[in-house]
């Protein structure tokens, strides 16, 4: 069975939320028992991979460079 529980009482208890989110539980999260959203942990790795820059150029790319390579392809 799946964690669900109310907006209220989540917001009301974010510590102890907080807590069981890191021992790895996950939560739907209610409101007027409508699904609002999920709350689980992140992955091990923490952040999802979109690209890798050093692939392209080695030590990555500036932000400036990778916006006038987008913008290009326009």
């Amino acid at each position: 069975m799946k964690n669900i529980i109310n907006l209220k009482e989540f917001r009301e208890n974010v510590a102890k939320y907080e807590t069981r989110i890191k021992k790895g539980d996950s939560f739907i999260v209610t409101r007027r028992s409508k699904p609002l959203f999920r709350i689980s942990p992140v992955e091990e790795d923490g952040w999802e991979t979109v690209i890798d820059f050093t692939k392209f150029r080695k030590g990555g790319m500036s932000v400036d460079k990778v916006i006038k390579v987008l913008e290009s392809l326009d």
